[in-house]
């Protein structure tokens, strides 16, 4: 609306809604002059402030050209490679106003800053001639390794095994994918063929339990069967015998599993139910144990299995350092605790049976961060739409493409989509802890052989499990944590893969929003995870 002759004329910034506060001729004039229109200081800053923080919405910069870090639907918010967050500094995040309803649709993608993953790379001290055989370890276990394709040591291998070599006790922390099966395999049969087994003491009456000299206790029957894989090539040419105990059957089975030829195993892998039932039913016994590995110690202490573990290590004997009943002289226990992510009771739980003070942590660096070769894309969408975008993703994929690994937040949630794929004639397998041993057996074997390359899944198949052929992971339901967004994410990307893979989130609730803003904050300042570091570097306490 213009304003017409003998209208006061208002100042830039106050627009003809605005009232002006007085108007005044103008001193000297006559009638027809114009008036002056006084606007109050405190306003004039207002109205300043104002068309300020218009201009830069308007406008915002634009991105540095090269490479990005973070691409977004919206340029303005993408972030460069060159260019990191300071650390006291707020970013501008994309998913800062995902909480409102329009924000449906939006998406952005941390872009991959390096080829391979961390863990491959040699340490600068070390050089690139960095081998197994100067690790100190025995040349029978050495002549196993090409059997596994394995080549150069990882960053955690290359920590641990010398460590662990000497005897110490550990808590070993290690991104998922970086190689810890063999960093605490290898110094654990080294032991076993250091010192050999003493001679046994007089056969009991009856059939005589179980003794073994290492243990390894661990959280799922498919991680452990996989384990056991890798135990056993290692152990045949070195001629150690190595058993695995898996539970869900009768007392028969375990039996059956514990006294088959060759008697005596001398390394044990089984989960926390298998193995107490095998140790209340006098077909187990620890006495002889001095290697003792706890892996995914995260899922061990879960409030399905800490009950079980307190029972196992109860009767396990006294770990390295402990008070023991035949004095300072007595063999001792070496306990190795492994995981990508640890709870906040860890020490608490541990230090019922060990010294914990007198562990030493070897951690990579890459812990609790982001694996920086893997793309990770972030999708705001409706929960109704969450279906037509994964039925999309999977009919898009490439007849050459690798595996998919499809994680929903419950056996519900896996059952109901499995049945939506039959529908649209997509060949699929589904995993959840509801199923019975019996249907679980030879799904994971199955899936990893190619036969099948969609799998449908709970976090059941999220941790420690060997993936390497898997190329796609879609969060269906966004991990309520972030210690399970990294273990999802860690299923692509790992030292065995081809190829590095990405990562596909749906983002649908409100509390979804939450966890998002955090990865996203950590991706701009390049830093970890927030809240996972407290059962790392907290002071273990001594045992009572």
């Amino acid at each position: 609306m213009a304003l017409g002759r003998g209208f006061p004329r208002l100042p830039p910034g106050l627009g003809p809604g605005r009232r002006p506060y007085c108007a005044q001729p103008s001193p000297g004039g006559g009638g027809g002059g114009e008036s002056v229109v006084r606007v109050p200081w405190a306003m004039r800053l207002r109205l300043q402030r104002g068309r300020q923080r218009g201009r830069e919405a308007a406008a915002p910069p634009p991105p540095r050209a090269g490479q990005l870090l973070l691409r977004s639907r919206r340029p303005e918010l993408s972030q460069p490679r060159s260019v990191t967050v300071g650390r006291w500094e707020r970013p501008r995040l994309v998913s800062a106003g995902w909480k409102h309803r329009k924000a449906f649709g939006d998406y952005f993608q941390l872009e991959p800053s390096q080829e391979a993953a961390p863990a491959l790379r040699p340490p600068a001290a070390a050089g690139p001639r960095a081998s197994f055989a100067e690790l100190g370890l025995q040349p029978a276990l050495l002549s196993a390794l090409p059997a596994l394709a394995v080549g150069r040591p990882t960053a955690v291998q290359r920590l641990a095994i010398p460590a662990l070599l000497r005897g110490r006790s550990a808590l070993c922390a290690a991104e998922t994918g970086s190689g810890k099966t063999l960093a605490y395999l290898l110094p654990l049969l080294d032991g076993l063929l250091s010192r050999p087994e003493p001679e046994p003491p007089q056969p009991e009456p009856g059939p005589a339990p179980a003794r073994p000299r290492g243990l390894v206790v661990l959280p799922s029957r498919e991680l452990a069967a996989q384990v056991r894989a890798v135990a056993a090539a290692l152990c045949r040419p070195a001629g150690l015998r190595v058993r695995g105990l898996e539970g869900g059957g009768a007392a028969g089975g375990l039996r059956r599993q514990l006294r088959a030829p060759p008697p005596g195993p001398a390394v044990l892998l089984g989960t926390p139910g298998a193995l107490r039932a095998a140790l209340r039913r006098r077909l187990l016994a620890l006495e002889r144990l001095r290697w003792l590995v706890l892996d995914e110690a995260d899922a061990l202490l879960d409030a399905s299995f800490a009950a079980l573990l307190e029972e196992i290590l109860a009767q396990a004997p006294p770990a390295v350092g402990a008070p023991g009943p035949a004095g300072p002289g007595e063999a001792r226990t070496q306990v190795v605790v492994v995981g990508a992510t640890f709870p906040a009771g860890l020490s608490e739980v541990l230090g019922k049976f060990t010294d914990v003070g007198r562990f030493v942590t070897l951690a990579t660096r890459s812990l609790h961060c982001l694996p920086p070769h893997v793309r990770q894309k972030f999708v705001r969408v409706k929960c109704r739409d969450k279906l037509t975008e994964l039925l999309q993703l999977l009919k898009d994929r490439r007849p050459s493409a690798g595996a998919v690994l499809v994680f929903c937040k419950d056996a519900g949630t896996v059952n109901w989509l499995g049945y939506i794929l039959d529908d649209h004639k997509i060949k699929h397998l589904r995993l959840q802890g509801q199923m019975s041993a019996a249907d679980r057996a030879g799904i994971f074997a199955t899936f990893q052989k190619g036969e099948v390359d969609v799998l449908v899944c709970t976090d059941l198949a999220a941790r420690g499990l060997d993936t390497s052929s898997v190329e796609l992971v879609v969060n269906y339901d966004f991990p309520a944590t972030l210690q399970d967004y990294l273990h999802r994410a860690g299923r692509v990307g790992r030292v065995s893969s081809k190829v590095p893979g990405a990562v596909v989130s749906f983002v649908t609730y409100r509390w979804d929003v939450d966890l998002v803003r955090k990865i996203e904050t950590a991706a701009r300042k390049r830093t970890d995870l927030p809240g996972m570091e407290s059962s790392i570097k907290e002071t273990l306490p001594k045992a009572a």
